[in-house]
């Protein structure tokens, strides 16, 4: 079967390679004017520290993202107008993640942690949601899956995107009186995400194979 979502998939990987780039945009180098020794310029770029861990699980996060992007489509061979608009959504909220990573940049350590901790926490709750929507999309139909997938592959992929979704909400819920708790499930489940991910690329073979049984 000719595979329809090439183009797709091409302008997807553009849109998360200028995602991923835009983060870099919020750090900053000091001022040469504000720094006028190396115990000062130190000093500015320990202050920065959030900065740092902000583009670093974001970058992370959209990279693994982009990592799963790749393998759904592996399984999805045809579209239709649900799944194009879906994914549209997964593109559009990717973009908006370097706008999350910029107010936690700026105000970890100010009295508004909660708040940005809470924005940042439920974009990642959004784009979960956006990936459920476009399996659920093409997995409804199962003309527009790859052939030989099975019913109980089609299962397995899809407990494998609801599973993060509770623990997203958790995350979002604690960043309220724990902003950092809050930060480190977030890192958890890319964890597991990057780990579990080899549950959505089932090999022809697999498929084949248990279509036998």
């Amino acid at each position: 079967m000719e595979k329809e979502t090439t183009r797709i998939e091409a302008f997807s990987d553009g849109v998360f390679a200028i995602a991923i780039t835009l983060l870099v945009l919020d750090l900053h180098v000091p001022q040469f004017e504000e720094v006028k020794n190396t115990p000062l310029l130190l000093s500015r770029l320990q202050q920065a520290w959030p900065s740092y861990l902000a583009f670093t699980i974001s970058f992370s996060s959209i990279f693994i993202m982009w990592v799963n992007h790749h393998k759904i489509f592996k399984q999805i061979y045809k579209r239709n107008s649900a799944v194009m608009f879906s994914n549209g959504l997964i593109l559009f909220l990717v973009t908006c993640v370097s706008y999350p990573t910029a107010l936690l940049s700026k105000f970890y350590n100010t009295a508004s942690v909660e708040l940005v901790v809470a924005i940042y926490t439920g974009m990642f709750v959004l784009i979960n949601l956006s990936y459920n929507l476009l399996w659920f999309c093409a997995s409804r139909h199962k003309e527009l899956l790859r052939p030989g997938m099975t019913d109980s592959a089609i299962r397995k992929i899809t407990r494998n995107y609801l599973y993060g979704l509770p623990t997203y909400l958790a995350a979002f819920a604690t960043s309220f009186y724990n902003p950092m708790a809050a930060l480190i499930i977030c890192v958890s489940l890319f964890i597991f995400w990057a780990l579990s991910s080899g549950k959505i690329n089932l090999t022809d073979n697999e498929s084949l194979q248990k279509a036998h049984f």
